[in-house]
């Protein structure tokens, strides 16, 4: 009796995830009302986008969607069922949002591994890895003229997959393991997906930090009264605005008190 092997397992995960990604695809073209044909690239574009992404990247021959024809069996499926049924309903969603978080296990793992075996380092194969489990959902939004959701504002998504490709990065460089890393990386990515979902985990949102305006002390009174009276001024305003305009008539009468308070000064002397 042969040895089962463990990939065959993970080769059925990850065309599953190829169908429930072209599925979320499909799901897309139906709320835009696109025709077969829209329904076909979405489907495609989600499901096999992250894949073809990384083997172009790593140049190390044809992407595997060119040359494994079980992925186009996954994303006809995929556009064909989405196309005839309606999959809104919630066991529908349901069943998609596990088998995703699945493939995502298997994606990061793959494409970590792969880009391991390339001769990449640990934070570019992690990178790789990210890229080939969010990659299809980022050009499926932009097909579509959408800020790719990955970007914030959801629950955790490419959070998980981070996750799910250090822990592959980990086991397989340091324990030798990669079948145990892309075990380890299915069951964490579905169980922090689930959860993250359920409980609606998000990334905290930016933070608005105030510095303080500093607040010089002058020694002499008159310099710091000058400096609150400018102390309103915001660059681009002319420093000139609040000056007053002086009249030949007020320079002659100020030249005439001037020259009467040296004579003054000169008879006391």
């Amino acid at each position: 009796m042969q040895d089962w092997d463990p990939s065959l397992l993970f080769r059925i995960v990850d065309v599953a995830a190829v169908v429930a990604n072209g599925l979320l695809g499909g799901a897309v073209a139906r709320a835009f009302r696109f025709d077969v044909v829209g329904f076909i690239l979405l489907a495609a574009l989600s499901g096999m986008g992250g894949g073809l992404i990384r083997d172009t990247l790593l140049g190390i021959g044809f992407p595997v969607a060119l040359t494994d024809s079980a992925y186009w069996a996954g994303v006809i499926i995929a556009s064909a069922l989405a196309y005839f049924l309606d999959l809104g309903s919630q066991w529908a969603s349901r069943v998609l949002v596990i088998v995703d978080f699945l493939g995502m296990g298997c994606w990061v793992a793959t494409g970590t591994i792969k880009a391991l075996g390339a001769g990449l380092e640990w934070i570019p194969a992690i990178a790789l890895g990210v890229t080939t489990a969010v990659g299809g959902g980022v050009l499926r939004d932009i097909m579509v003229n959408r800020i790719p959701s990955i970007l914030g504002g959801n629950s955790l998504y490419a959070t998980v997959a981070l996750v799910g490709a250090t822990e592959t990065a980990l086991l397989t460089e340091v324990f030798r393991r990669p079948n145990v890393a892309m075990a380890v990386s299915i069951v964490s990515c579905l169980a922090i997906g689930l959860i993250s979902r359920r409980k609606n985990w998000k990334l905290p949102a930016p933070v608005n930090l105030k510095v303080p305006r500093p607040q010089l002390k002058f020694i002499s009174r008159r310099t710091a009264v000058v400096f609150d009276e400018n102390e309103g001024w915001t660059p681009g305003q002319p420093l000139t605005e609040n000056l007053q305009i002086l009249t030949p008539e007020e320079i002659r009468k100020y030249r005439k008190r001037d020259r009467f308070k040296n004579i003054s000064k000169f008879r006391k002397r």
